[in-house]
């Protein structure tokens, strides 16, 4: 092929593609040559000219043909933009190398895929532009839900109340090619089930992956499992390694209001500063809801979050998620449930600051936090360049009779910069308790520090320059999230900011906030940081990690101790800001509401899939429904981090490698505990708290542990149990707590749904689904025994076992609670 000499000029290139896109027309979506083609297109002078006369014959033949005029429309954007904008950088006067034009014969295919893959898939776009008679009063996220739902809708409700269960497909499934790494190993092992959607995969190289390291072998597999995925699934959002951090471009450019996301990794809550609802979860149900574009979930509680009041000048969303972390607490009233931001003190935070807040509510405790899409969002969306990535939107809000769990207000006057104290997020107090306090490093970074703070943090900076601040001895580093922030930077005259104070630049990626490779902070340091978590070991194993907004870390950054930013505030250039805000005196339109639609038995029912076995459960040791043992006892707020440290992340494959360093650093003689027959595990509350890693399940299950029994389980941690494997039982009762102590003899009886320890018997509630995955020793086997019906099968409304009774005594009581 004329390709692999190289094209000597455009036109010549123009003619090559216009042949093999006959071919790929033909072969992806059977279109003949005739339907799209003229004789003047001969003359096309370059790729650019034959996709968009091809996308303009196409859109001609009228709806049956405006999918793949869409498709061509987006590959033309693809291939003319810069690279830093997620582009191939081709214009009409390039000349493609090999190199080049295969992406483009890449790209060209995977977007004509994708509208097979759209046609297939379900449209959650249908809505009612009214309110729905008899519809019960529902929360946004309810309204979400029940937008989303294939099935579990109580029949004449029109709507979802708290602890419906519900097969639920989604819009998005996202991951980082740390998570992805596990996915795969998931997808091998469900015999390569293809994935629902190859233009909705969002994959991102951000948590390991550093241009200095990647040549060393487990980077480097990494990037190439990463790539594989690209190439299999011909994947049209693929940006590749250190474009951006998971989240940034994803919330910037591709979630919408009323999406329902999946995501391997607890920060994707960051989605829902656009009004959807974005859910983390543990690398093995992402993989399920990748490969089947559908889960299940249990309808949780929502909590209301009413902004009022007018936060002062340089308040960014961190400053506001740290003062609700103060005032509130994390693991209370947010603990497993969704968080939803509304009321009039919202018109005053821009998009960035409502990712900042909805970042941080993992930290809050919450399933996922969301803001009421209004006029701001919909300014938002609307700037986008790509009308595929704002075609989507659903504005739900909640009904004013909505049934929060609670309702809360916070007041954004009050809000002021504010320190959290390592090593908890929630230890939120204002600078001038710790001003003065020494600091070896400040580090801007992480997801959670937006665009619009690095651009505060540089106008700080700009200001302290002006005054000659003297630069005290120590380390300064900034991450932008993504390379069309650095552009932004770039173009506003603010990197050269950085750089004059003293501030090294890193790749997009997660950086200083996970410390896994390339950036880490060193044992025994202190650093004052922008990330979003500041437990222990996270920086780096032995380091220290306050949290602050950037406005507080470049304040800092003069004489590396922590420093009240208000000074410098006084003489910020408010103008820039306001102009870069693109702030107005205009007030702007609201959106027009909808009214969900849930599904319609009929013609309109997602269609039934097989609950057809496609190969037989592999022979292994029956599931013990009996479990004897002793006790060992864990406080509250048990996260993740130490449960599965992160070097573990990049050293260990099998559980048993997991388990060999479960609590290492925080507990070093809990395993010890385990082996010597304590291989039950009684904690408080929020086990399992922190980030979406499940080889914290995996490190217990590697250590020895047969169960766990805590007063909560945070969301993820918790669904992860069953997907796993692991027995994980919620008792909320104290009398157990009292008994239930270090050394005792404990025995579970599962089938019985009651514990016995001390002569006392204590019942708990248990869901048929949680049983069928601990029985199928977790999803991959039950996938096995169900196939793609899978979560049809378990999400079947069948009579639940009784429960016993928390003094004792078996009651028989219906039980269908999900408890995680």
């Amino acid at each position: 092929m004329a390709v692999e000499a190289g094209f000597r000029d455009a036109q010549e290139a123009a003619q090559q593609f216009r042949q093999d896109l006959a071919a790929i027309l033909s072969s992806t979506r059977g279109i003949d040559k005739q339907e799209w083609t003229s004789n003047e297109d001969d003359q096309a002078a370059s790729i650019e000219d034959v996709i968009l006369a091809a996308s303009h014959s196409l859109r001609n033949k009228g709806e049956r043909r405006r999918l793949d005029a869409d498709a061509l429309d987006d590959l033309h954007d693809k291939i003319i933009a810069s690279k830093s904008y997620g582009g191939l950088d081709i214009s009409r006067q390039t000349i493609p190398t090999t190199e080049q034009y295969k992406e483009i014969l890449f790209q060209t295919e995977a977007h004509l895929e994708s509208v097979n893959s759209q046609t297939k898939s379900r449209d959650f776009l249908q809505v009612s532009n009214g309110a729905i008679q008899g519809a019960r009063p529902m929360t946004l996220a309810q309204k979400v839900f029940t937008q989303h739902a294939l099935s579990g809708i109580p029949s004449g409700t029109h709507g979802l109340a708290v602890g419906d269960v519900i097969r639920a497909g989604v819009d998005w499934v996202l991951a980082s090619e740390l998570s992805w790494s596990s996915m795969a190993q998931t997808y091998e092992e469900l015999n390569d089930p293809g994935i629902w959607r190859n233009d909705r995969f969002w994959l991102a190289g951000d948590h390991l992956v550093h241009p200095t390291i990647t040549e060393v072998p487990k980077i480097k597999a990494y990037i190439e499992t990463a790539e594989k995925a690209k190439k299999n699934f011909r994947m049209t959002q693929y940006q590749g390694s250190n474009y951006t951090i998971m989240h940034t471009e994803f919330v910037r450019e591709r979630a919408e209001p009323g999406m329902l996301i999946v995501g391997s990794d607890s920060h994707s809550c960051s989605a829902g500063a656009v009004g959807c609802l974005s859910i983390g979860l543990g690398s093995a149900d992402v993989m399920m809801t990748l490969a089947l574009g559908e889960t299940w979930f249990k309808v949780p509680e929502s909590i209301s979050i009413e902004l009022v009041g007018k936060p002062s000048f340089a308040i960014s969303g961190k400053d506001v998620i740290l003062h609700i972390l103060k005032e509130l607490k994390r693991n209370t009233v947010a603990a497993e449930r969704i968080v939803e931001f509304s009321g009039e003190g919202a018109q005053y935070l821009s998009s960035d600051a409502r990712f900042a807040i909805c970042n941080m509510c993992t930290e809050f405790g919450a399933i996922t936090g969301v803001f009421v899409p209004d006029a701001v969002t919909q300014d938002y969306i609307g700037r986008r360049k790509r009308k595929a990535n704002k075609s989507s939107s659903l504005y739900f809000k909640p009904d004013a009779d909505a049934p929060y769990a609670e309702r809360c207000t916070i007041d954004l006057s009050k809000v002021e910069p504010t320190i959290a104290v390592y090593p908890e997020p929630d230890n939120v107090v204002p600078v001038s308790q710790q001003e003065g306090m020494h600091l070896d490093g400040v580090f801007i970074g992480a997801c959670t520090t937006t665009e619009e703070e690095l651009v505060l943090g540089a106008l700080v900076l700009k200001v302290g320059l002006q005054k000659g601040l003297p630069l005290a001895k120590g380390n300064r580093h900034y991450v932008p999230g993504s390379l069309p922030i650095v552009e932004k930077l770039k173009e506003l005259g603010l990197l050269e900011v950085y750089e004059a104070a003293g501030f090294t630049r890193g790749p997009p990626g997660c950086s200083m906030c996970v410390g896994l490779t390339a950036e880490k902070a060193g044992e025994g340091e202190t650093w004052l940081s922008s990330q979003n978590r500041n437990f222990e070991n996270r920086m780096g194993k032995g380091a220290f990690g306050h949290l602050a907004s950037a406005v507080t870390c470049a304040a800092s950054s003069f004489s590396m101790k922590i420093t009240d930013p208000a000074p410098l505030l006084k003489d910020l250039d408010v103008t820039f800001f306001n102009n870069y805000r693109g702030i107005t005196n205009h007030t702007l339109p609201p959106p027009t509401y909808s009214s969900p639609q849930p599904p319609a038995d009929g013609p309109h029912q997602q269609p039934t899939t097989t609950t057809a076995p496609i190969t037989q459960t592999p022979t292994q040791d029956p599931v013990p429904t009996t479990i004897t043992s002793k006790i060992t006892t864990l406080p509250d707020f048990i996260d993740t981090d130490a449960l599965s440290p992160g070097f573990t992340l990049t050293t260990c494959t099998t559980d048993a490698e997991f388990g060999a360093h479960v609590l290492c650093h925080t507990h070093p003689d809990f395993r010890s505990k385990v082996s010597s027959g304590h291989r039950v595990v009684v904690a408080g509350h929020a086990f399992g708290v922190g980030s979406s890693r499940e080889t914290a399940v995996s490190a217990l299950k590697g250590a020895g542990v047969q169960a766990v029994i805590a007063k909560s389980f945070a969301f993820i941690y918790g669904r992860n149990q069953p997907s796993l494997g692991l027995l994980g039982i919620v008792m909320e009762d104290e009398a157990f707590y009292a008994v239930a102590k270090e050394g005792c003899e404990i025995s579970i009886d599962l089938p019985g749904r009651r514990v016995l320890v001390e002569g006392r018997t204590f019942g708990f509630g248990f869901s048929r689904i949680e049983e069928e995955l601990l029985m199928n020793r977790g999803v991959t086997n039950a996938y096995r025994r169900y196939g793609k019906g899978i979560w049809e099968k378990l999400t079947e409304k069948k009579g639940e076992v009784g429960q016993v009774g928390k003094g004792g005594g078996h009651e028989g009581m219906v039980d269908s609670r999900l408890k995680w």
